[in-house]
């Protein structure tokens, strides 16, 4: 068999490599962790651990450089990176995007936590400015309902409870409940720290640093670029604000 038509005939098989991200879209590209509730649970504190969030702000700081995002956001165990209309890496191929995307923040957290980890990926694809925006908030939203319950249930099993009984005084209870349940332990939910109730944010910032030039013998001052984390991001119609002058490359 001749080896071109053979070559022509096998990448023909390779059915989604023509898939991309269309023209003039905007693009979030979210990671997962695989298997992470297992793993959380045996490795670090319940419900939030500091050392377990800096490890996901350091894959989502790699996921930012590496796909050099408007925006990234990391709540729990995902990760979203916003891509303007206008980024052409890897053609704006969807298998690229997923494949290295895993893969980056796979390597970023293993490194940094010093044991394997997995995560998956996958593209949202948005029309606009707004559709942007009305996805970030999503996100936040789903932090603050995932911190919610994870407190909730994490201080019923501290207090006794089996896995069953948590999730069964759970079941069916409003927002107003699950916060009289956690001020009746002590807990206070909107005294929490800002970034297990609302998510950590990454972005660009600029920032002037002052060298020294030998050869002219003067202080010379460089603008440069650095990646800035808030882990004090604020919420509601506030966060919608901030985030679309983030992702329209505008400086907070």
């Amino acid at each position: 068999m001749n080896s071109n038509e053979l070559e022509a005939r096998m990448r023909a098989r390779e059915w989604f490599h023509s898939l991309t991200v269309p023209p003039g879209a905007w693009a979030i590209i979210r990671v997962d962790g695989r298997g992470f509730s297992r793993y959380t649970e045996g490795n670090f504190d319940k419900p939030f651990d500091a050392r377990f969030s800096e490890l996901m702000t350091t894959a989502a700081r790699s996921l930012l450089e590496e796909f050099t995002g408007r925006y990234a956001y990391t709540e729990s165990d995902e990760i979203s990176v916003v891509l303007p209309p206008g980024f052409d890496l890897f053609g704006r191929e969807l298998e690229k995007l997923v494949s290295i995307s895993a893969a980056v923040a796979t390597a970023a957290f293993t490194h940094a936590a010093g044991e394997p980890v997995r995560f998956d990926s996958r593209v949202w694809i948005g029309a606009g400015v707004e559709d942007v925006v009305d996805y970030l908030s999503w996100r936040q939203a789903d932090a603050g309902r995932c911190a919610l319950n994870g407190w909730c249930y994490w201080t019923l099993r501290k207090a006794g409870n089996t896995q069953a009984q948590a999730a069964r005084r759970l079941d069916r209870t409003g927002v107003a409940e699950k916060n009289e349940l956690l001020s009746r332990h002590g807990v206070h939910f909107e005294e929490l720290p800002a970034w297990q109730r609302h998510g950590v944010g990454l972005w660009w910032e600029t920032y002037e640093r002052v060298g020294h030039d030998p050869i002219r013998g003067a202080d010379v001052t460089t603008t440069r670029r650095r990646v800035h984390v808030s882990r004090d991001l604020p919420a509601k119609e506030e966060y919608r604000r901030l985030a679309e002058r983030l992702v329209l490359g505008d400086r907070p």
